[in-house]
């Protein structure tokens, strides 16, 4: 058993990235694949233009079958191992194995059928998976961090204590969708996606670990979005296009919410909120003023969310609580 949180992160951290260029060097075996033209931002580019049954039921069985075992796991470590410890679970090293044995098959399914399930899924389903996964992450820290500027929102503590004994299985799937959702192409912006995703089912597979719940660890993990969106944005639209949008977006939640949970000083964090509006109107400055408020959209959209799902959680746990009383008697 490994006995240092740091190490099982390092290995983690160093396991994504050689994953990730194994991406890399596969990817030239694809050149030859003949895709349609690109229709559009709600268009997924890289699915073949006449799919077959085959190229479907590949993608769709390999998604089905490692989200079955990924739920599986979690089910079990939840049943039978139930505490934390510094190093790994038994049920660890088996959702590790699990993942990266998954992880192989989706890169020969890509070079021998290639499409992902992308072939019969909206493109805003992959990345809605992934906003509600960092929404989650909100509600579920609401108490230790709060939400804004440390001060905690209204919300239930059943709805939090909900959502922490469940988030798992629906990160796995937000995690193995997306993961499922795209052939395994090595242009930038699907490698820096993967490793975001490598990163995720390694995060997936450490549950019931000191690693799993470490906080600039787990920090890390939400702050990767910003750094993905961005270079994506840069890669498909230019210097020119929106990436502000995404950058100052992301990084507005953090200043709002995530670094107070870091335990930083009064000062410190009133240093990187001025830092933070400085950079933004720096950045706008050379573009334009009047567009500034695009910095709010993201935040804006995350916190409506975090309500939203707060708010269905707590409709959902109502049957619950009128079965209550009766279950005491």
């Amino acid at each position: 058993m490994l006995n240092n949180t740091g190490r099982v992160l390092t290995w983690g951290a160093v396991a994504s990235v050689v994953l990730t260029a194994l991406v890399w060097l596969a990817g030239p075996l694809l050149d030859d694949v003949a895709l349609a033209p690109d229709q559009g931002a709600s268009w997924y580019y890289w699915k073949l233009p006449e799919p077959t049954f085959w190229t479907r039921a590949s993608a769709w069985l390999g998604y089905a079958s490692h989200q079955l075992v990924s739920w599986w796991l979690i089910y079990y470590a939840q049943r039978h191992v139930r505490r934390y410890t510094t190093g790994l679970h038994k049920v660890n090293v088996l959702a590790l194995a699990a993942n990266l044995g998954f992880i192989a098959l989706h890169e020969v399914q890509t070079q021998v059928f290639y499409d992902g399930i992308a072939q019969d899924v909206s493109i805003f389903s992959s990345q809605g998976s992934v906003v509600l996964l960092l929404v989650v992450v909100l509600l579920m820290e609401n108490r230790r961090r709060g939400l804004f500027f440390g001060r905690r929102a209204p919300i239930s503590a059943e709805v939090v204590r909900f959502a922490r004994k469940y988030h798992g299985y629906l990160f796995s799937w937000a995690a193995i969708y997306t993961f499922w959702y795209h052939p395994m192409e090595s242009t930038s912006g699907h490698l820096i996606g993967f490793f975001y995703m490598f990163l995720l089912l390694f995060q997936g597979s450490i549950f019931l670990t000191r690693a799993h719940t470490n906080r600039w660890w787990t920090l890390t993990l939400e702050l990767m979005v910003a750094v993905h969106g961005t270079l994506v944005a840069v890669m498909n639209s230019g210097p020119d296009g929106m990436w502000p949008m995404f950058l100052f977006g992301f990084l507005g939640v953090f200043v709002i919410t995530q670094m107070h949970g870091l335990g930083l000083s009064g000062r410190a964090r009133w240093g990187i909120a001025v830092a933070y509006l400085v950079g933004a109107v720096a950045v706008y400055a050379t573009r334009s003023l009047a567009d500034l408020d695009e910095i709010v959209r993201i935040p804006f959209i995350e916190y409506l969310l975090v309500a939203v799902v707060a708010g269905l959680v707590w409709l959902g746990l109502l049957p619950r609580r009128k079965r209550a009383p009766a279950d005491v008697g």
